[in-house]
């Protein structure tokens, strides 16, 4: 994995403090792949909060002091929020990704 523990634990607390204690984040993409160079950080959450408009303004919120906690590196937030839709990106981020 691509990422130090620092910036680890920095996205796992920032991730659960927006979007609820018991959701559900993983690391996935190219920074899971130690051989890989430069790329975005892809992270993958199935949030605890379930309101569309509480999402919203918690992934604002959490991207936002990501980008300054992080030096502006470019993350991408894919958001599972359980409606029985099953997008392929959700299955790739389960079946590839890394629990933070």
């Amino acid at each position: 994995m691509r990422l130090s523990e620092q910036h680890r634990e920095i996205i796992k607390l920032t991730l659960l403090k927006y979007f609820g204690a018991g959701s559900y984040v993983r690391l996935f993409g190219s920074r899971v792949d130690d051989t890989a160079r430069g790329g975005d950080i892809d992270l993958y959450i199935e949030p605890e909060i379930d309101a569309v408009d509480d999402i919203v303004e918690a992934k604002l919120d959490a991207l936002a002091e990501l980008h300054r906690l992080l030096d502006d590196q470019k993350i991408d937030l894919v958001i599972n929020r359980k409606t029985g839709i099953v997008l392929p990106i959700y299955k790739i981020a389960k079946d590839t990704g890394v629990r933070l």
